[in-house]
């Protein structure tokens, strides 16, 4: 399954929120909590694990995308936001904590990008989130952020 490709403004500084643009029939993830802001026409549905099929279909394949989630300290849920108006609309995501939203487009990246927990707020539906197992011993002991790390 191909993402949604999305468009999106940043605002702020030290406090920064992501408006998104959904066209008709469009949706985006997002963490549980994250969401700011939404208008009318776009609905809003809590899903198990990310939503990305990557785990294969069916309730077996829902628990496994769960499970890699639990691991990294995240929630079970997440939502997805989707457009069911026939023009454009908005949905607004922010972080509960102070920091700097950085726009990662994965394609450029080779589709994957390794980061601390609690370092996800919102993507394209389709975008798999998931786990990292770090492999090396001195980085999962003494490098501060564990073997497991988000995907």
């Amino acid at each position: 399954m191909n993402a949604h490709e999305i468009e999106y403004k940043l605002y702020g500084d030290d406090m920064q929120f992501v408006e998104i643009e959904l066209d008709p029939s469009e949706s985006v993830i997002a963490e549980a909590g994250a969401m700011m802001m939404m208008e009318d026409g776009i609905s809003m549905e809590t899903i198990f694990g990310d939503g990305s099929e990557s785990g294969g279909g069916g309730l077996l394949g829902k628990l496994f995308g769960a499970g890699k989630r639990v691991l990294t300290g995240e929630s079970l849920f997440m939502t997805v936001f989707t457009n069911n108006h026939i023009g454009k609309k908005h949905v607004s995501f922010a972080a509960p904590y102070p920091g700097k939203i950085i726009p990662v487009d994965l394609s450029m990246l080779g589709g994957k990008v390794i980061c601390q927990k609690d370092s996800f707020l919102c993507a394209a539906k389709g975008v798999s989130v998931g786990i990292d197992f770090q492999r090396k011993l001195g980085t999962g002991f003494f490098g501060g952020e564990g073997f497991i790390m988000q995907n």
